[in-house]
């Protein structure tokens, strides 16, 4: 029995110290480093995404007055202008809404919706009518600290595309719904990036 037990411990170890063996070998070593690899990239892409979405919702609960701080001049006019003179300059700032202001004091909002429903529909002459007839009357307002998901919920649920901020009754920005996407997703491309240059260097 102990003869027999030897001759095939001694035919194993041959057998394992052939050729085809280390090549055997060699294919699982590298099949399993293959598989640690493969783990370490999933482990990498799932922290990504943790991070990512951990981010998102943080910027989320920002208030609007950190995202408006660098924002251009607020484009308005005043009650008496016409609506083609009001539809000239949002062609020509590339906008989407204008503000109606009555001296310091904000009285409505002009949108494109606004002259398609209001100035177009209803067969109105653009060149004599004047904005404060066709204007949104005290628009919905929104104070500066309202955060980034509340006003995204705003234009989501009551289906707004533009909202004023206003603070102790002065109007301090104007928001899109476009300003908000943007600034949620803006430098995603970057970071991306960061991750896929990462992984490639490890």
């Amino acid at each position: 029995m102990t003869t027999h037990t030897f001759r095939v411990v001694g035919a194993i170890g041959l057998t394992l110290l052939s050729p085809s063996a280390f090549s055997a070998l060699e294919d699982v070593q590298s099949t399993f480093g293959k598989g640690v690899m493969y783990a370490f990239f999933l482990v990498v892409i799932v922290a990504a995404v943790v991070v990512y979405f951990m981010r998102f919702q943080d910027k989320r609960r920002t208030p609007l007055n950190k995202v408006f701080e660098e924002r251009e001049a607020i484009h308005s006019v005043g009650p008496d202008a016409l609506v083609s003179e009001c539809a000239s300059k949002m062609t020509s700032e590339k906008i989407g809404a204008l503000v109606v202001m009555d001296g310091e004091r904000l009285i409505g909002i002009f949108t494109e919706r606004d002259a398609l429903s209001r100035v177009l529909a209803q067969g109105l002459d653009p060149g004599r009518t004047k904005i404060s007839d066709v204007m949104t009357r005290n628009p919905y307002c929104i104070p500066p600290t309202t955060t980034v998901g509340e006003a995204m919920r705003l234009v989501t649920t009551r289906r707004f595309r533009h909202l004023p901020i206003v603070e102790n009754n002065k109007l301090v920005a104007v928001i899109s719904s476009g300003d908000l996407t943007h600034w949620l997703v803006k430098d995603k491309i970057g970071e991306v990036q960061e991750l896929v240059d990462l992984a490639a260097r490890s």
